[in-house]
């Protein structure tokens, strides 16, 4: 009877570790595949050339609009809605809400992105616009999605769901192998190499 009962708990928890692992597996997959190829690029990124592009657009603000940015107060608030909406007309540039630096001469507005970085300038008394957009590549783009670099807020929260969905993969993993463990003589001489290994790597190699 008792070890009727210890078959069907042993099933019982089997059967939910392995949903478990699997669910998680699926979900972290295809981004755990690409943190995995973008840790080995970040890794060797001296060794991996980039030829970034650099665009720049220019244009010039009409005098009724140059008159809205002569606040001489304004030190970081977002340039005015219908400066934004020109900017954005004639140079591709979307600033509307972001917040400038304001000094006595113009208006920078930081455009940072992943795989990239941009600006806009504007002068405060020619009303000229600079644009430029700088490009550094397919590989950039995805190494900075590995780092989360100047992705938003989206992101950031999907990354913390990647990263709960790899724990539940991880621990679920673990059980199952406790639970198979009488089995296969080498499951803890494994794990403990994979803890002993990279410890052993990081207090001789990393200084």
């Amino acid at each position: 009877m008792r070890d009727t009962v210890d078959r069907q708990r042993r099933a019982f928890w089997l059967k939910h570790l392995h949903r478990w692992h699997w669910i998680s597996s699926a979900v972290s997959l295809v981004v755990l595949l690409l943190f995995s190829i973008t840790g080995f690029t970040l890794n060797h990124a001296a060794a991996i050339e980039a030829s970034p592009h650099v665009s720049r657009h220019v244009a010039t603000l009409p005098a009724p609009l140059l008159r809205q940015l002569a606040d001489p107060s304004t030190k970081s608030a977002p340039v005015p809605a219908s400066v934004a909406a020109y900017i954005l007309d004639h140079t591709g540039a979307r600033i509307d809400g972001r917040g400038g630096d304001w000094s006595d001469d113009e208006v920078y507005v930081s455009l940072p992105r992943p795989g990239g970085d941009g600006w806009v300038s504007v002068d405060r008394e020619t009303g000229e616009v600079q644009y430029e957009v700088t490009e550094r590549g397919w590989l950039a783009y995805f190494n900075d999605l590995h780092k989360g670099r100047n992705t938003g807020t989206a992101w950031g929260w999907f990354i913390d769901v990647f990263a709960l969905a790899c724990l539940v993969f991880t621990v679920t993993g673990l059980v199952l192998l406790k639970m198979h463990a009488a089995q296969r003589g080498m499951t803890w001489p494994m794990v403990a190499l994979g803890f002993v290994l990279p410890a052993v790597i990081a207090l001789i190699f990393i200084h």
